[in-house]
């Protein structure tokens, strides 16, 4: 089983923005169980808060980028790397400015003020993805691929290609996370010297340094010109390796641009908001790259996570509810009565069972010579299980009724056709509050989801029953 830490104080870091150049501070705290990872605003009004999740990144150029409604965050992979190489999922991340700080250009800092501010294990497991077949990615942007295999571990293999006259093939490998303290985070960021200009021109990396950052030479440079870009950056003790790389101190590791392209993709990858479980081999990997990547693997965990929770229908099993029993629940009757029995109830889910015949009257004109069981009744059987699922919370249960308000992110993804059995699942997605009763409501046939949303109701008092 995979547990995670937690914080037990808060841990402050403070640094200049590697774009704006300001003075940011950080203050890191424990969040509840299940919260997950969120950028707090401080700068701004209200504390607006940016969820740290692949569905909010809007850029990745130079950085990962979140953006919820008029308000971002930027550069986070960086901390984000540390958080996942130490297991933290539930952290709230206080900061007064749009962009986390750089630092010396790796997760160095986060990694060793967090390993020293007492860390303690949870006794809730972590929810892990699997990988459980291989598959292959490319971004079509950038050209970067992906291959993605089972493992017993997140396993990243990083491939770079530079040129013959710079750094030529580089690869770099870590075998699981445990090892990024040691091997990973201390990587530095990296640009190309043909880059370096123009971002300085346009006003960008105005807190980028010689000792945050490693200058690549892929253009030759006489000594005049090595000088010049001394003054102009202002970096007058810079030097130049053997390696063609240009920096303030000696390169860490002799492959240290791939490690660093490895603590990029575990940053990026922790945006999924689950562990992973897989070996990842990236050839010329980049931010974009790694955010497709990441929302690939959240869907197919969101994909997984629903056929966990598929229900087994066994007709040899005696329902909890039969027809009769149903009827005592709801008002509904012949030829609106869309629930057969009850075969799972709970105080927070229900699974209902509707079978589908030829003798429905609707299939007279949907569609003749083609029936098909509309989808809006579909949404209309989750509804009425939903409704029993309600109605078995309160007392004198022939006295009320449920209506239903609103219907979200409703979806149809199969056919339903006479002789299919439909499994009806509804799963409170909160506490029933003031008679609101919040569902989320899956249909399957087999194996096969074939619609799914999230209904609100309430529950009414029948008036005349008043």
């Amino acid at each position: 089983m995979n547990f995670t830490n937690k914080l037990t104080q808060s841990v402050s870091f403070e640094g200049v923005g590697l774009h704006t150049g300001a003075n940011i501070n950080l203050i890191l705290t424990q969040a509840e169980v299940g919260s997950g990872i969120k950028f707090m605003r401080t700068d701004l009004p209200g504390n607006p808060v940016v969820p740290a999740d692949v569905n909010y990144v809007t850029m990745t150029n130079r950085g990962t980028t979140l953006t919820k409604g008029e308000v971002s965050i930027s550069t986070v992979e960086h901390l984000l790397a540390a958080l996942n190489a130490l297991d933290l999922v539930d952290i709230n991340i206080s900061v007064d400015g749009p962009e986390i700080p750089i630092l010396d250009g790796s997760s160095k800092d986060f990694m060793e003020r967090l390993q020293a501010s007492n860390l303690e294990i949870t006794e809730v497991a972590c929810d892990y993805y699997d990988v459980t077949e291989p598959f292959n990615y490319t971004c079509e942007q950038t050209g970067a691929e992906y291959a993605v295999y089972p493992s017993d571990e997140l396993e990243i293999n990083v491939i770079l290609s530079f040129t013959p006259e710079t750094l030529g093939d580089m690869v770099a490998i870590m075998k699981r996370k445990s090892d990024f303290g040691k091997d990973i985070a201390n990587s530095r960021t990296f640009v190309l010297l043909s880059d370096v200009e123009p971002l300085f021109n346009l006003g960008l990396i105005k807190g980028g340094a010689l000792d945050n950052a490693l200058v690549i030479m892929d253009t030759n440079l006489n000594p005049q010109e090595v000088e010049r870009l001394k003054t102009k950056f202002n970096q007058p003790n810079a030097i130049v390796t053997g390696d063609k790389i240009i920096s303030t101190f000696p390169v860490r590791h002799h492959n240290e641009p791939a490690r660093h392209k490895v603590l990029d993709i575990l940053g990026d990858l922790s945006l999924v908001g689950r562990g992973i479980k897989a070996k990842i081999i990236a050839t010329k990997p980049g931010h974009t790259g790694n955010v497709g990547l990441a929302k690939i693997l959240k869907a197919k965990y969101l994909e997984h996570k629903k056929d966990l929770g598929r229900p087994i229908y066994d007709p040899n099993v005696v329902p909890v509810m039969d027809t009769e029993m149903v009827k005592s629940y709801l008002p509904h009757r012949f030829p609106f009565l869309m629930v057969d029995k009850v075969i799972a109830l709970t105080d927070t889910m229900i699974v209902g069972v509707k079978n589908i015949t030829f003798n429905e009257d609707f299939f007279q004109g949907h569609f003749p010579g083609n029936p098909i069981f509309p989808g809006v009744l579909q949404i209309e059987a989750l509804a009425q299980t939903g409704g029993i699922l309600a109605l078995s919370q309160v007392e004198d249960k022939g006295s009320w009724d449920t209506y239903f308000l609103k219907m979200d992110v409703v979806k149809f993804k199969a056919k339903v056709v006479p002789g299919d059995t439909l499994i009806l699942k509804m799963e409170l997605l909160s506490p029933i509050r003031r008679g609101i009763v919040q569902m989320k409501g899956t249909a399957y046939v087999g194996n096969k989801i074939v619609s799914e949303g999230e209904l609100t109701a309430q529950i009414v008092k029948r008036e005349n029953d008043k």
